[in-house]
């Protein structure tokens, strides 16, 4: 699909995009992918990325971005929000896999991946480890406010752009446990060197998704979770298959993989799911974990 597809309209710092299928922000937001994106008292969501802050919500079939512009919308946004795919038809593939897809897929029907940046990516997810929400996006928020750029205000509140590696290797691993980063201080430390002193992240785009994986998962405090993670959302490896606790119910419950280890379940299912297997997760995490399904 491409820009000329949706019908746009602009209104001051606002896009409206009309008669949008396959996009709810509480959906987007809200299915574990991202951080950075805050649910406002009237139901919409402000969040940064790319150094910009900007303020989604819907209006019925209609989807409103407030605090930009066209050029920004052509050249950030669009593919932000992976707009130029057909979720229908990706969907409409998906749920006739089984009818537990087909469940998951209908329940959480808004649901896109975004295309976010790999090196916040990276420290962000290194900080999800064994976290909650909450606490995720408070060291994030810190990380940002004491050593990344101030971006200007939204609404009353200033808004910073995620740290550079360079900017963030100014801090310390006590400046990083005064973030509230816990235990995962000393592995934020570790990574940002390692990519200041000479890892290229941005070659990992270019490589196979297995050996995303395994690159990934040579920084400290990146395990093969986190590694999917990262491989997903960071870097569009739309076959990796992260496995937490929701997935592991999930496959245990739907497909019969009471008796696999950890590995063996990623593995299971990459090979059931194939190149739309990160899909298939986002859509089942989403609707195992909102429902509470499973033992």
């Amino acid at each position: 699909m491409k820009l000329d597809d949706y019908k746009l309209i602009i209104e001051g710092n606002k896009i409206i995009l009309k008669d949008v299928k396959d996009f709810l922000p509480q959906h987007i937001f809200d299915c574990g992918q991202c951080f950075r994106w805050i649910r406002e008292d009237d139901g919409s969501y402000t969040g940064v990325a790319k150094g910009k802050v900007i303020n989604v919500s819907n209006a019925g079939d209609d989807i409103v971005f407030e605090n930009t512009n066209i050029e920004d919308f052509k050249n950030i946004w669009f593919d932000y929000f992976d707009l130029g795919r057909d979720y229908s038809k990706l969907k409409y593939e998906l749920s006739g896999f089984d009818e537990n897809l087909n469940k998951a897929v209908d329940f959480g029907w808004g649901i896109r991946i975004l295309q976010q940046d790999c090196w916040e990516m990276l420290i962000s997810f290194i900080i999800s480890s064994n976290n909650r929400i909450p606490m995720i996006q408070r060291a994030i928020a810190n990380i940002s406010e004491r050593y990344g750029r101030e971006i200007g205000e939204f609404r009353g509140k200033k808004y910073y752009a995620f740290p550079t590696p360079e900017e963030l290797s100014k801090a310390s691993i006590d400046d990083l446990r005064d973030c509230k980063t816990g235990f995962r201080d000393k592995y934020i430390f570790s990574t940002t060197n390692d990519v200041v002193n000479g890892v290229d992240i941005n070659e990992f785009y270019d490589f196979e998704s297995d050996i995303c994986h395994k690159e990934l998962m040579k920084f400290k405090g990146v395990g093969a979770k986190v590694a999917d993670c990262i491989a997903l959302f960071g870097y569009r490896k739309y076959n990796s298959f992260p496995v937490d606790v929701w997935v592991k119910r999930v496959m245990q419950e739907f497909y019969g993989a009471d008796e696999m280890s950890l590995p063996k379940m990623r593995s299971y299912g990459m090979n059931l799911f194939g190149e739309n297997a990160g899909f298939a997760q986002q859509y089942l995490f989403y609707y195992m974990r909102e429902l509470d399904l499973g033992k």
